[in-house]
C-alpha cells in the first residue's frame, strides 16, 4: 500500500471532523475519531471469526466458567466481541443507536474495552447523541474499509499515526507533553539503533523495546520501524507505560491494531508502579516531559531509595523534587540486560533532555551523584545537542542523552559531545513553540537526520583530526573530564579591638550581657574605654576586665560570655591579630571560598599555584571536600566573536540616520 492510500483512508476517517464542527472544539475532533478508527479497525479484524466466536459463546452459555481463554483462540487474536451487532446494523437503527453502541462496546473482550473506557469514549457517545450525529458518525465509519486484508496492520499503524498527528496539531496547546515530533523521534531511534545495524540484520533477530513513557507511542512505532526496514524477518516486541489515559489509549490502541500485545503497555506511574518490574530490554528510549516535579510519588520513590539503595532503582542519588528527569534514567537504567562474560547481551538507552540534567546539582547532590554513577560505571557514549524550537511545548534547547554498557573498545572510558544546534530548517507554519525542524532529505530539504547519524558514527575519527571540516562540532572526553573536586579554601581570621558606640551598642544587645544582673553596670563600666583600641584579643580583654572590677563588679567567666565580647568588640582587620583555637588559625567565615579542582590533580599544587600568589595565608580544609560531577555542554563549544570595529557601527549607525532622515523629507514633501 502507497502512501497516498494511507493518506486517502486517513482522509476518509478525519472527514468526520465535518459532522464535528459547531458541536466539538476542533481540538476535541480526535476524541470522537480516534476511537472510532480503533473501534472500525477491532470489527473488521473480528469479522471473519465472527460466527466462530458466537458458536463458542452459545457453547459455553449457562456454565460457570471463564471463557476468555477459549474465546481468544477462537477469534485468534487477543481480543473479542460476543455481541452479534455491527457498527452497520447500529447505523441502521438510528433511535437505538446510543444503547446498541454501548451494549455493543460492553461485549469486548476486557483489554479491548479498558482501551475505549481511557478514551472516555461512553461521554463521546452520550454527546454525539445529544447533537444527534451518533448514527452520521457511525455511518461514516462503516464505509472505511479497515479489514486486514485490504490494510495489513504494518499499514494500518501508519494511518493511524497519521491520524494521531493530526490531532496532536490540533490541539498543539498539549501535543508537546505526550507527542514528540516525527523528525527527532527519527533521529532518536537512529542514534539509538545504527550501531546495531549488523546484529539486528541476522536472521530470526529478536529485540524488546521499552518506552517508560511512552505517550501515544510515537517512539515505540519508529524503533519498530527501523528494525523492521534493516531486517524484515526480525521480530519486534514493543513496551511501555503511560501516565496520561488518553495517550495510554491511543497507544495501547495502535499495538492492537498493529497486531502487538496491547498488554505490553501498562498504565500508571513509572516511579510508583513499574509496570515492567521484572523485564529487561534491548532498547529503551524515552522523552520525559521536561522538569516535572515528582512531589506526588515523593513517598514511593524515597522508600525504595533507602530501603533497597542499589538494589532498587535509585539508589545513585534523588535529584530535586522539581524535576524528575533523572529519575526517569535511572530507572531506564535498571532496565538494561545484562553483559555476559563473551561481551553479549546488554542494552542501548536514548532519552531526550533539556539542560538541566547537564549541570543542575552541586557537588555531592543528588543530581552530581547520578552523573557521577553514570561516568563512574561507563555508561555514558554521548550526548547532542539539538537545535531549539524543535518541540511543541517549548522553545528550549535539547540533548539526546545515548547510554550503553555495552561499549565498544575503542568508546570505552569516553564520552562524545555532538553540536548539531545548527541542524534546522524554519516551518512553513508554527506549531504551538514548535518553529523548527529537522530535514530528512525530502521535498528539497537538506538531510539533516542523515547527516548527524553519519558524523555520530564518525565521531571518535573526526574528533581526532583537527582538519575535519566538521571537527568543531564534535568533542571527545574521558569520563573523568567530567569530575570535579570542590575544596573549600579558608583564610585566618583577623581581628583587631576597639570600643565605639557601633561595638559597645552590639556588646549591650548580646544575650549573655542582658542577662546579667547588673548589666546595665557593665556596659556603663566599658563606656569608660570608648575611644580605645588594643591590636590583641588578650590585651583587649585586660583593659575591660581592668575596667569593670574598677567599677566593683566581676568579670564574668564561661566560653561562651567571652565568645560574645570577642565578636562584638573585635572588628575584622587584614593587619589584625590571627585568631587562634587550639592553635590553629580559626577560619573567617566571610572569607570562606569554594572552588572545583579537575579531579586527579593535587589540590594542594591548584592551591600553590592559583591561590597562594593572591592570598598567601589561605588553606584548604580537606574535611568539606567534595566530588561532583557535571557536563557544561555550551562551554566546551563556545567560540569568542569579538565586537565590531567601532568605526564600522559608526559607520552603519550613520548610514541609518541618513535613511531615516530621507524618509522624514518623503513624509514632509
Amino acid at each position: 500500500m502507497n502512501s497516498s492510500k494511507h493518506t486517502e483512508l486517513a482522509n476518509h476517517a478525519w472527514s468526520v471532523a465535518d459532522l464535528l464542527r459547531g458541536d466539538y472544539r476542533q481540538s476535541d475532533y480526535g476524541k470522537v475519531i480516534l476511537p472510532f478508527t480503533v473501534l472500525r479497525r477491532l470489527e473488521c479484524v473480528l469479522e471473519p471469526t465472527r460466527e466462530k466466536v458466537a458458536e463458542t459463546v452459545d457453547r459455553f452459555a449457562g456454565q460457570e466458567i471463564d471463557t476468555d481463554h477459549f474465546l481468544r483462540k477462537a477469534s485468534g487474536h487477543s481480543f473479542y466481541n460476543k455481541s452479534d451487532l455491527t457498527l452497520k446494523k447500529i447505523a441502521a437503527d438510528p433511535q437505538n443507536a446510543a444503547k446498541n453502541l454501548q451494549i455493543y462496546v460492553g461485549a469486548f473482550s476486557d483489554n479491548a474495552r479498558e482501551v475505549l473506557e481511557k478514551y472516555e469514549f461512553n461521554q463521546q457517545v452520550r454527546k454525539l447523541d445529544g447533537a444527534n450525529l451518533l448514527y452520521q458518525v457511525i455511518g461514516r465509519f462503516t464505509d472505511l474499509d479497515l479489514h486486514p486484508d485490504v490494510v495489513p496492520n504494518h499499514n494500518m499503524g501508519y494511518i493511524f499515526e497519521e491520524l494521531i498527528r493530526r490531532f496532536a496539531e490540533q490541539s498543539n496547546e498539549t501535543a508537546g507533553e505526550h507527542f514528540t515530533p516525527r523528525e527527532v523521534i527519527k533521529l532518536m531511534v537512529n542514534l539509538l539503533v545504527a550501531p546495531d545495524a549488523d546484529a539486528l540484520s541476522l536472521p530470526g533477530v529478536v529485540r524488546t523495546v521499552m518506552d517508560p513513557a511512552c505517550g501515544t507511542g510515537g517512539m515505540l512505532s519508529a524503533a519498530d520501524d527501523h528494525i523492521l526496514a534493516l531486517n524484515p524477518d526480525a521480530t519486534v516486541e514493543v513496551y511501555g507505560q503511560e501516565l496520561n489515559p488518553e495517550s495510554w489509549a491511543i497507544c495501547r490502541s495502535d499495538l492492537m491494531i498493529k497486531g502487538q500485545d496491547p498488554e505490553n503497555i501498562r498504565f500508571g506511574n513509572s516511579f510508583s508502579d513499574d509496570g515492567h518490574s521484572r523485564r529487561k530490554f534491548d532498547y529503551i528510549l524515552a522523552n520525559p516531559p521536561f522538569g516535572v516535579e515528582w512531589k506526588k510519588v515523593k513517598e514511593e520513590v524515597e522508600y525504595e531509595h533507602k530501603s533497597l539503595g542499589d538494589a532498587g532503582r535509585f539508589g545513585a542519588g534523588l535529584p530535586r523534587i522539581n524535576d524528575g528527569s533523572l529519575l526517569f534514567l535511572q530507572h531506564m537504567i535498571s532496565k538494561m540486560k545484562p553483559v555476559d562474560v563473551n561481551g553479549g547481551g546488554g542494552s542501548r538507552i536514548a532519552i531526550v533532555f533539556n539542560g538541566s540534567p547537564l549541570f543542575t546539582g552541586a557537588a555531592d547532590s543528588g543530581e552530581s551523584k547520578i552523573r557521577r554513577w553514570i561516568l563512574e560505571n561507563d555508561w555514558l557514549e554521548a550526548i547532542i545537542a539539538l537545535p531549539d524550537q524543535l518541540f511543541y511545548n517549548t522553545g528550549i534547547s535539547t540533548y539526546f542523552w545515548i547510554l550503553t554498557n555495552r561499549k565498544d573498545a575503542d568508546h570505552k572510558g569516553k564520552v562524545v559531545l555532538l553540536d548539531a544546534r545548527d541542524q534546522w530548517v524554519k516551518m512553513r507554519k508554527s506549531l504551538g513553540d514548535k518553529r523548527k525542524e529537522l530535514g530528512d532529505g525530502t521535498n528539497g530539504r537538506p538531510d539533516h537526520i542523515g547527516d548527524i547519524t553519519r558524523l555520530y558514527s564518525e565521531a571518535l575519527q573526526v574528533a581526532k583530526d583537527p582538519e575535519h571540516r566538521l571537527h568543531g562540532k564534535v568533542k571527545l572526553f574521558a569520563n573523568e573530564d567530567f569530575g570535579y573536586q570542590r575544596i573549600t579554601v579558608e583564610r585566618p581570621l583577623k581581628l583587631r579591638f576597639e570600643v565605639t558606640e557601633e561595638t559597645l551598642a552590639a556588646l549591650t544587645e548580646a544575650k549573655p550581657v542582658a542577662r546579667l544582673e547588673r548589666s546595665e553596670e557593665f556596659v556603663a563600666a566599658v563606656r569608660t574605654l570608648l575611644g580605645s583600641s588594643w591590636p590583641t584579643k588578650s590585651e583587649a580583654f585586660i583593659a575591660l576586665k581592668d575596667a569593670v572590677v574598677a567599677a566593683g563588679l566581676t568579670w564574668p567567666t564561661g566560653a561562651p560570655f567571652a565568645k560574645v565580647v570577642r565578636e562584638t568588640i573585635g572588628v575584622r582587620d587584614p593587619e589584625g591579630e590571627v585568631q587562634k583555637i587550639k592553635s590553629a588559625a580559626e577560619p573567617d567565615t566571610d572569607l570562606r571560598d569554594s572552588e572545583n579542582v579537575p579531579l586527579g590533580e593535587d589540590v594542594e599544587d591548584y592551591l600553590k599555584r592559583e591561590v597562594h600568589p593572591h592570598v598567601p595565608d589561605a588553606w584548604i580544609d580537606h574535611t568539606k571536600t567534595k566530588i561532583g560531577y557535571e557536563i557544561p555542554f555550551t562551554r566546551h563549544f563556545y567560540v569568542y566573536k569579538p565586537p565590531r570595529p567601532l568605526a564600522e557601527i559608526d559607520a552603519e549607525l550613520k548610514s541609518l540616520e541618513a535613511e531615516i532622515q530621507a524618509l522624514l523629507e518623503e513624509v514632509t514633501e
